[in-house]
Order: C-alpha cells, then structure tokens, then sequence
C-alpha cells in the first residue's frame, strides 16, 4: 500500500473516529454536565485536531505531487518542442472530430 492509501486510510478513520465521538459527546451531554462531558468534548476536540492537521498533510502532499508533475511537464515540452505540438495537434484533430459528429 502507498503512503497515500495509508494516509487516505488514516484520514478515513480519523472522520469515523470524529462522528463517534460526536454520537458519545452528544449522549453524554444529555445524561450530564460533569466528568463525562469534559472527557467526551475533549476526546472529541483532540480528534478533531488530528483530523485537521491529517488535511493539512494531504493537501501538502497533493500540491507537491502536482508542482511535480508539472515541472517534469514543462521539462518535455522544452526538450521535445515538435514531438509536444505534434501530440496537441492529434489531441485536438481528435476533440473536434468527436465535437463534430453531433
């Protein structure tokens, strides 16, 4: 598994973990106010906050994977000039070709 299944996994049980402990915050507000509440809204806070900061993570990650991909773009497109024209040519006879037969 990569790390951004395991990151997708992680985040994933963050959110359940998060509507768990919502379901327990909201239960126990009803029965009291004391110990039981203070536990649950702090169980729920610091899992709210690992949650946000797992985001942060998968934001950062998707944001440098994308600059990644789009440096190595520019990188072709500069070492093969005509091979690049020649495949956006292709890609747009296709495209107007499909938009032509309606």
């Amino acid at each position: 598994m990569s790390s951004a299944d395991n990151a997708k996994e992680k985040l994933m049980s963050d959110l359940n973990q998060i509507i768990k402990d919502a379901e327990a915050l909201l239960q126990t507000s009803e029965q009291q106010t004391g110990e039981g509440f203070k536990a649950a809204k702090a169980k729920f806070e610091a899992t709210l906050k690992n949650a946000k900061e797992e985001v942060i993570r998968l934001e950062e990650a998707v944001v440098t994977r994308t600059k990644d991909a789009a440096r190595a773009t520019d990188e072709y497109v500069k070492d093969n000039p005509w091979q690049s024209a020649g495949v956006a040519a292709g890609v747009g006879l296709l495209i107007g070709l499909l938009i032509g037969r309606k």
